[in-house]
């Protein structure tokens, strides 16, 4: 598959994981009723880790020492911030939460600029612009800064920090490896911070039937398909095209979850589409504006 077709394949799939995050989210809102988050968080990623590391010993043992320690630092900061992210909704509310984390779209470009000293585009910075203004019509509903809103924004910039990461270190050779090793950390992390009050499981088959669906398509998928698709793209296109997630979480609220269409909706949601293809314009027309493959995934 050459570089083009490879490229158009990375958007795709990001594309398809956003739809799969937002499908998650009244999934999510039912669950921890009755599981508590960590405690959530901690059987859904200790699941998958012994499921991937099971069906993929050989990528991880095949990957090289240098290329374990990106995947352990990789894990590290997703890990964090789940838990960071999870730890804020306690006192913030998951519209402010979910606008909050998404500024990961912003703190991306910047931190391409600030710290890899990368040239970003004033198109880019204009998507970034109409991806945010996006996030905010379907997110917020009010803003107070308070505790929970520091903690959700550290969480931000971890997320922001791993996607850039990805960007930098990530190739299709060792996508698989490498994912491995981040949902391990992941799990360790997780299991870690539940465990001091005590893991409560799912009860009933409904709850342990979500639980594997995130297990499978919101987890292992999900995180194999950022890891490959990010070894063909810049971070900041990756982060632009990751604000979809909000708009198919509204789309799943108003299908599945009995949700109200609202102008507010289609506005922001327009605005973030718009956001998603001006940047894939900007990748088709402008390829040299884009970091090289070759250039940054050197372990």
């Amino acid at each position: 598959m050459h570089t083009a077709a490879r490229s158009r394949l990375a958007t795709f799939l990001l594309v398809a994981l956003t739809a799969v995050w937002g499908s998650t989210f009244f999934l999510i809102r039912d669950l921890v009723e009755h599981v508590p988050p960590v405690d959530f968080l901690a059987v859904r990623f200790s699941i998958a880790a012994v499921i991937m590391v099971v069906l993929f010993w050989r990528p991880l043992r095949a990957l090289r020492r240098e290329q374990l320690v990106v995947g352990v630092v990789l894990g590290l900061l997703y890990g964090l911030a789940q838990i960071l992210q999870t730890q804020g909704l306690a006192t913030t509310p998951a519209s402010v939460s979910g606008f909050i984390t998404g500024t990961y779209v912003v703190l991306t470009p910047l931190i391409t600029a600030v710290v890899l000293r990368e040239r970003v585009s004033g198109t880019t910075w204009a998507a970034v612009s109409l991806a945010t203004a996006g996030l905010a019509l379907l997110s917020l509903r009010g803003f107070s800064v308070g505790v929970g809103e520091a903690i959700t924004l550290l969480a931000a910039v971890l997320y922001a920090l791993h996607i850039v990461g990805l960007g930098r270190h990530s190739s299709h050779e060792i996508a698989t490896g490498l994912s491995v090793v981040q949902m391990v950390v992941i799990a360790v992390l997780c299991t870690a911070g539940a465990l001091p009050g005590g893991i409560v499981l799912p009860a009933t088959p409904g709850q342990w039937a979500s639980v594997l669906y995130m297990v499978v398509f919101a987890s292992i998928l999900a995180l194999w398909t950022q890891t490959w698709a990010q070894a063909h793209m810049s971070a900041t296109r990756a982060a632009i095209i990751m604000t979809m997630e909000p708009v198919f979480a509204a789309f799943f609220a108003v299908w599945l979850g009995g949700e109200s269409l609202t102008g507010r909706m289609l506005l922001g949601g327009g605005l973030v589409l718009a956001a998603m293809f001006a940047v894939e314009l900007l990748a088709r027309r402008r390829p040299g504006e884009l970091p090289v493959e070759t250039l940054h995934h050197e372990v």
